[in-house]
């Protein structure tokens, strides 16, 4: 709904206050994907929910259709700032492009986004091709595999070559170890009414902030690296480096860089294995489907798949939209109204949280039909030019979209190519374990059978 004056949204009725009672909802809330559906099966597609009691926790707005969540995020950002996570997580981590509110975040985004353009993209984009065929060649008879500890060290090291500038593979089972700790912690967290203090040395905190400490030392070691090697091929560290306030002309100190480039390290290495491991993992279950996309890619021949192969692979995309939908990335996301905003004919009142959930809004039926069934033709060429912006949002939407979302894209296309291509999957569970502090990720061990073609 368009935006009108203030006078007419002050009209509008506030969102209906979702029937549940407060420790259901709180145990619905605390499960940030599937949680989702029961919120909305009972209140609707947007509903005011209440964890607690008012003076303790104050109510948010959960949103789930496609009209509301663009009246929230499609809006530009003086209606909206970061919420609670942010603050969680800044303070945790420190500031970066994820945390920083609207006015610090806009030049800071100026100065990176050109790193993440289609076009830089491609550039670098082929690192992904080759850490994924590595996996290949390490099973050449096959056998049984963890497909989450394989995915988060292809794109370990795809992301370390890719855009860091040095290989994390040595360090990755460490590096996601203490991403893991810190990210449940910050998560945990956001979501409780009643927090400790900040200043107060719990053994969680004191696990996450040395979880920081220890990626922290990582993020600064490569920004040496950088330093003393000017040569040193890494897109994102020197974009940071040479990132200037446009209005003071200041640049970034070492400590924002290192924040920004952990924040990278989380944000680009969870979101892409946990993409590939799920599409795996869903073509173990689907045969049929992972033979036409061995055929596809089989038809550009034996060699090492590159960023320009993507068009070619349009079966492979269709997939791994699937796989998003059914998987995205952030299964929701939040932010505060600055001011009261109409949210597809409610009022949403100044101050007030608002959850956008898209792990909801990928399994409506109304959208979706016949939502948990795994079926890449809802991606067909057809199907995508009738469906509409706000229906498919894997990696958010809106001015604080993804900025890594080409590059996640790409390189999980890649590797997914790569390794159908020579290798057949049979996942073994039957269901696919996740965690979801912010982003999701795999509950793993995630096991799989994989053999020569």
């Amino acid at each position: 709904m368009v935006a009108g004056t203030e006078s007419s949204v002050e009209r509008l009725p506030l969102a209906p206050k979702n029937p549940l009672p407060y420790r259901e909802l709180l145990r619905l809330v605390r499960t940030l994907d599937t949680g989702q559906l029961g919120v909305r099966a009972a209140g609707g597609p947007i509903t005011r929910v209440q964890v607690a009691p008012r003076w303790l926790f104050p109510p948010f707005v959960a949103v789930f259709n496609p009209e509301g969540i663009r009246d929230v995020l499609g809006r530009n950002d003086a209606f909206s700032e970061r919420c609670i996570v942010h603050e969680e997580v800044q303070d945790m981590a420190g500031d970066s492009l994820f945390v920083l509110p609207n006015e610090k975040w806009r030049p800071r985004k100026r100065a990176l986004q050109p790193v993440f353009s289609k076009a830089n993209v491609r550039l670098f984009g082929g690192h992904m091709s080759r850490a994924a065929q590595r996996f290949v060649d390490a099973w050449p008879g096959g056998g049984e595999v963890d497909l989450d500890l394989e995915c988060r060290r292809i794109t370990m090291q795809s992301l370390g070559r890719s855009v860091l500038g040095v290989d994390l593979n040595d360090s990755a089972d460490v590096i996601a170890e203490h991403m893991h700790v810190a990210s449940s912690y910050t998560a945990d967290r956001a979501l409780r009414p009643v927090r400790a203090p900040r200043w107060l040395p719990t053994p969680a905190r004191r696990r996450a902030k040395k979880a920081v400490a220890e990626m922290r030392k990582v993020t600064a070691d490569i920004l040496q690296a950088c330093r003393d090697d000017p040569d040193r091929d890494a897109p994102l560290v020197r974009a940071l480096m040479d990132a200037k306030d446009p209005e003071t002309g200041l640049a970034l100190t070492d400590d924002d860089i290192c924040n920004d480039l952990l924040i990278f390290m989380l944000a680009g290495h969870d979101t892409t294995a946990t993409a590939l491991t799920y599409a795996l993992w869903i073509l173990g279950h689907h045969p049929e489907v992972q033979d036409k996309v061995a055929a596809e890619v089989a038809a550009l021949g034996d060699r090492e798949l590159e960023p320009t192969d993507v068009p070619a692979l349009g079966y492979t995309v269709q997939v791994l939209h699937e796989a998003l939908r059914l998987c995205p990335p952030a299964a929701g996301v939040g932010r505060l109204a600055v001011r009261d905003i109409d949210v597809a004919g409610y009022r949403v009142q100044a101050g007030t949280l608002v959850a956008v959930g898209i792990y909801a809004l990928h399994r409506d039926p109304q959208l979706w039909p016949d939502p948990d069934r795994f079926d890449p033709d809802r991606f067909s060429p057809e199907n995508t030019a009738a469906r509409e912006r706000w229906h498919f949002l894997p990696f958010a939407g809106g001015a604080r979209a993804c900025i890594g979302e080409h590059f996640a894209r790409l390189e999980t296309t890649l590797a997914l190519a790569t390794i159908v291509r020579s290798m057949r999957v049979r996942s073994l569970d039957a269901e696919f374990a996740v965690d979801v502090p912010f982003t999701t990720v795999a509950h793993g061990p995630i096991p799989a059978i994989v053999a020569p073609r």
